[in-house]
């Protein structure tokens, strides 16, 4: 029997209406199936815990109802079950906000599994914990703790199912545990058969980013096209119990599937292909191999499978500087002379006033991507000057007002800048740090409850 394993949002602001044709081709398939949402950056849990510092009843991807509101009758329906780390800093409260979605569908017996024990911010002294070898160099001594997150693994996503869940809200999991959750609890995949987790760990790889492997991202018009790019649809993975994995998307949707999007998507965020550690299995692809089987299908074997670590990766983020953004526009006749002459205008500003702040500046259209701090790129260039440019000015530093004046310089520009000068704006932003540990997987133990949605709103 084969298992249907659907994406339905590969990050948190993903477009809300991808999930709704996944569904409406699980229900058409008519074979057993599982929905998964992978929401979480390493920085989008630290965004949530502030948001939940600021009302206990939010940090959770903001969009959560939006996502599910179209689907959520249907999977629930036809069996269909929804997994995902959507509830971030919060899964009680999305927890409680899909359950009141759920009476309001008419829902009153799903059942909503809330899993915890991700957040290990008061629990885990960090300071005794060896660093992710990839953060050695980073100084978080006086930084200030914003969240601290171990990624969890499947068991208890396959315990919740298990459970009778219909949802399942996690925080912090691993994105290949979303995966792999469904396929062990249909199948009855054992938690050490390396080579079957090894095929639910790749499943959960290529699906994780949603439509980067059906062609997002992969797309370059005119090189790499792909058809109805605005439809794009998002991935479909087909796995039977011996371990065969296909790759493919909705019949209705635009976007493709192919031996160049598949490749591109299982060496996505690998350091090493011969060992992409999960907590579940550590998976290695150096012999496995893709075959175009069909229109939008791709095979994928040779996968295999080696005992997962005994650590699981903690990431913990602080509060970090300010970072200042102010940009500003100018347009026509002389524009390069002028934008380049509103550039050393801004920056001599910065000096004049004495602000403790590291500032930047692009010229949007002719260097930002590539340049450097010091602006070498735009204050070379003497090629052909566009019709309009925009500069921007970036500035950051630990004194939140120093860097906030220092964005709003850009605005004065309106008066006191060159002709053609408009469509001035600024903001300020916290920044985030990031630093990551290891830490035993016996010290991060993890809990679910199920209730109904009748029960859960209360």
């Amino acid at each position: 029997m084969t298992f249907l394993v659907g994406n339905g949002g590969g990050f948190s602001g993903d477009r809300v209406d991808a999930p709704i044709p996944v569904v409406r081709s699980l229900v058409r398939r008519g074979l057993p199936a599982a929905l998964f949402f992978e929401t979480l950056g390493e920085r989008t849990v630290a965004l949530a815990q502030l948001e939940r510092r600021r009302d206990p009843e939010l940090g959770y991807e903001p969009m959560l109802e939006r996502l599910l509101e179209p689907i959520l009758a249907d999977c629930v329906r036809h069996r269909i079950p929804i997994l995902g780390n959507f509830g971030a800093a919060n899964p009680p409260a999305a927890g409680r906000l899909i359950a009141r979605l759920a009476l309001r569908l008419g829902l009153p017996e799903c059942r909503i599994a809330i899993v915890t024990g991700d957040d290990v911010t008061a629990t885990i002294a960090l300071d005794q914990l060896p660093v992710h070898e990839a953060d050695d160099s980073l100084e978080m001594k006086s930084a200030r703790l914003v969240a601290a997150n171990a990624y969890i693994g499947a068991e208890p996503l396959i315990q919740a199912l298990a459970a009778g869940a219909d949802v399942v809200v996690a925080g912090r999991t691993s994105d290949p545990a979303l995966a792999i959750a469904p396929l062990a609890h249909h199948f009855g995949w054992a938690l050490d058969d390396w080579q079957k987790l090894a095929v639910g760990a790749a499943c959960g790889h290529l699906l994780e980013c949603g439509s980067q492997v059906t062609g997002g991202v992969f797309w370059d018009p005119g090189f790499k096209d792909i058809p109805d790019p605005a439809n794009i649809g998002f991935p479909i993975a087909e796995v039977t119990q011996d371990g065969g994995l296909v790759i493919t998307k909705p019949e209705d949707t635009g976007g493709i599937v192919d031996l160049r999007t598949v490749k591109e998507q299982l060496l996505y965020e690998l350091h090493d292909p011969s060992r992409y550690i999960t907590p579940d299995v550590v998976l290695d692809i150096a012999d496995c191999e893709v075959a175009q089987i069909g229109h939008d299908r791709v095979a994928v074997s040779g996968l295999r499978g080696h005992p997962r670590p005994d650590t699981l990766k903690v990431t913990a983020s602080f509060e970090g500087t300010w970072l200042g953004e102010g940009e500003v526009s100018v347009a026509g006749p002389n524009v390069l002379a002028r934008a380049k002459a509103t550039a050393e205008v801004l920056l001599r500003r910065l000096e004049m006033r004495g602000l403790p702040v590291r500032a930047r500046i692009d010229l949007i259209g002719i260097a930002s991507v590539h340049d450097s701090d010091d602006g070498a790129l735009w204050r070379a260039y003497g090629g052909p000057a566009p019709p309009e440019l925009r500069i921007r000015l970036a500035a950051e530093g630990a004194d939140r007002d120093a860097v906030d004046q220092a964005a709003r310089e850009v605005l004065a520009l309106l008066c006191c800048g060159t002709a053609g000068t408009g469509g001035a704006r600024w903001r300020l932003t916290p920044r985030i740090l990031t630093r990551s540990y290891l830490v035993l997987r016996e010290r991060v133990p993890t809990r679910f409850v199920v209730q109904t949605a009748r029960a859960l709103a209360g």
